[in-house]
């Protein structure tokens, strides 16, 4: 019987350990840390648990690791955006809007976040690779708001950190608590002009409290925000 080659083993191994990552990641959001099970996430990726432990590891290795890979795919699609290459008010909405929409594309992210935090992020806080590759954004983000005060269109001493965990903020607390407010309020805020008009006063919150003139909502390009 001819044993396949090292390569495929390497790809198949590979192409196993993100379908049991992708398994955990529904499987910890729908259930919690506590709820979830790895049988169901060993079946969920067609893979035997023996192969999961000898890939990941035990249930908190595997939570861990499902944590890390799912910050590593909102830092690597905020890569993408390129933000540095924009001018600097462009740039900000542009990481506002795209973290309004990766939070209501990704609602299992939120979820994993919730979840870590009821846990006081005693998982998270193992992790070697988390302060690194959240950092990166932060930097960026720095970088940005520099180039915008040598220009006199951002007042200058804004906290990047701050200023990211802001627009962070108001993007997730009306999506993780949707179903509350639309209850608490009697309003329907789920509907598509309620989401709208929600992103539409991030945005100008967010330009407004960076802006060099305080209180007024910088002028853009529309296309360049885009």
């Amino acid at each position: 019987m001819k044993r396949p080659s090292p390569k495929l083993a390497v790809r198949d191994a590979g192409a196993t350990k993100l379908r049991i990552l992708a398994a955990a990641r529904v499987e910890f959001a729908d259930h919690g840390y506590m709820g979830a099970r790895v049988d169901r996430i060993a079946r969920t990726a067609q893979a035997n648990k023996r192969l999961l432990y000898y890939y990941i590891g035990n249930k908190e290795a595997l939570y861990l690791a499902t944590l890390e890979r799912a910050y590593a795919d909102i830092r690597s699609a905020e890569r993408e955006l390129r933000l540095e290459e924009l001018e600097p008010l462009a740039a900000i909405e542009r990481l506002v809007r795209f973290t309004w929409d990766y939070f209501n594309a990704n609602p299992s992210f939120m979820a994993l976040l919730n979840t870590e935090n009821l846990h006081r992020a005693r998982h998270l806080v193992k992790s070697r690779q988390i302060p690194d590759m959240n950092s990166t954004v932060v930097a960026i983000v720095g970088r940005i708001l520099a180039k915008g005060a040598r220009q006199g269109v951002v007042r200058p001493g804004i906290d990047p950190l701050q200023l990211y965990i802001s627009i962070a903020s108001l993007c997730f607390f009306y999506l993780s608590n949707i179903h509350t407010l639309t209850v608490v309020f009697a309003r329907d805020l789920k509907a598509r002009s309620a989401l709208d008009r929600r992103i539409d006063h991030v945005v100008g919150l967010v330009l407004r409290g960076i802006a060099a003139t305080p209180g007024r909502r910088p002028r853009l390009d529309k296309k360049a925000a885009l």
